[in-house]
């Protein structure tokens, strides 16, 4: 329960106005004395010579080596390759692109997502995807503009913080991250007609980059999974 701030008193109030009073008598008595003082003589204003440095200036980074060059071009490029004898995921876009639209839908509350990630200055979103036996996997990169605020940190922030609340869930921090953490729930989801269904996640980022990682399947999640996917994508970026 919140609690509504005290109001000033008429106390508070007439000791503001004495303290302003205060400081208006001060600043008077402070402009007279300075009045019949002598005009101090400013500085010089010549500087000794400043030395220049010898030497080739540092060599550009190459794209390659440029983080951001590479992430402002082609983001599908850096998610990982589905592996060999697994099904691509029929049900993502074919271009690898996800739209503000489709991805606020993936929510619970897609029109409240919709309205925050306008907010948060969202930019693009890359997927990509596959089944294998029983077993889906999706890798989502979702890119931020950033020109107020870090929101891919505090995209990652929140993926971590549901992925905490789940019950029974195992976590362990991502190697090569400050803060990124892959999650493994022990309990499965379960409605009738449907066969059991367990699921693990990650969630990181880098610089404007936020990373989301998705497993499901009929048969608990190895930690093993999950952080080799985590992983291997982070080094990507």
């Amino acid at each position: 329960m919140s609690v509504a701030p005290r109001r000033r008193g008429r106390t508070a109030l007439l000791i503001a106005a004495a303290a302003a009073l205060g400081v208006v008598a001060g600043s008077c008595t402070g402009y007279l004395v300075q009045a019949d003082r002598e005009p101090t003589k400013l500085p010089s204003l010549s500087q000794t010579a400043l030395s220049q440095s010898k030497g080739k200036a540092p060599e550009p980074l190459s794209a390659a080596q440029d983080r951001q060059v590479r992430v402002d071009g082609d983001l599908r490029k850096l998610l990982l390759k589905k592996p060999s004898g697994a099904k691509a995921a029929d049900w993502l876009a074919d271009d690898g692109w996800m739209g503000l639209t489709e991805y606020a839908d993936s929510f619970k509350k897609p029109g409240t997502m919709f309205n925050s990630l306008i907010e948060d200055e969202f930019r693009r979103a890359a997927v990509t995807g596959w089944e294998a036996g029983n077993q889906t996997v999706e890798i989502r990169l979702i890119q931020y503009r950033q020109e107020e605020n870090v929101e891919a940190a505090d995209a990652s922030d929140d993926g971590q913080y549901w992925a905490d609340r789940e019950p029974r869930t195992d976590s362990w921090t991502i190697p090569g991250t400050s803060s990124g953490t892959a999650y493994v729930h022990n309990r499965p989801e379960t409605e009738a007609g449907y066969v059991p269904l367990y699921s693990a996640e990650a969630h990181a980022y880098r610089g404007d980059v936020a990373l989301e990682v998705w497993i499901y399947d009929t048969k608990p999640i190895p930690k093993s999974k999950i952080m080799d996917l985590a992983e291997r994508q982070m080094e990507r970026l």
